[in-house]
C-alpha cells in the first residue's frame, strides 16, 4: 500500500507538469515541468523523501526497460538515418563530451564549495 501511495505521488506530480505544459505555451515537455515540481515540493518541505523514496528507487532501476522502445525505433528508422549517420555521430559524440565536461566543472565548483 505504502508503494501505491508513493507512486500515486509521483503520478500526481507528472500530471499536473502536464496540465502545466498546456496552460504554458513554451516548448518545454511535461516531465521537465513536473520534475521541477517534484525538486520545488521536496526542496520547501511539502513533500518528504520518505514519501517517495522507494517508489523512486524502483522506477529508476527499471529505467533501462524504458529504452528498448527508443531503440526498436531506431532500428525501424535506420533507412532514414543511413544517408545522415555521420553528422548524428559527431553530434552525439561532441555533445556527450560537452556534457560531462561541464558537468564536472559544476561538479568541481560544488566539492570547493562545500569544503569551504
Amino acid at each position: 500500500m505504502k508503494f501505491l501511495k508513493q507512486f500515486s505521488v509521483i503520478l500526481l506530480l507528472s500530471f499536473l507538469g502536464e496540465l502545466l505544459r498546456r496552460l504554458i505555451p513554451l516548448p518545454i515537455p511535461a516531465s521537465v515541468y513536473g520534475l521541477v515540481l517534484m525538486l520545488t515540493a521536496l526542496g520547501t518541505g511539502i513533500l518528504k523523501i520518505h514519501q517517495v523514496k522507494e517508489a523512486a528507487g524502483f522506477l529508476i532501476e527499471i529505467m533501462p526497460v524504458m529504452f528498448i522502445p527508443a531503440g526498436v525505433g531506431l532500428l525501424e528508422a535506420q533507412d532514414a538515418l543511413l544517408p545522415v549517420w555521420i553528422p548524428v555521430v559527431v553530434i552525439t559524440v561532441v555533445t556527450t563530451v560537452f556534457v560531462m565536461a561541464v558537468t564536472g566543472q559544476v561538479t568541481q565548483v560544488m566539492i570547493r564549495k562545500g569544503k569551504k
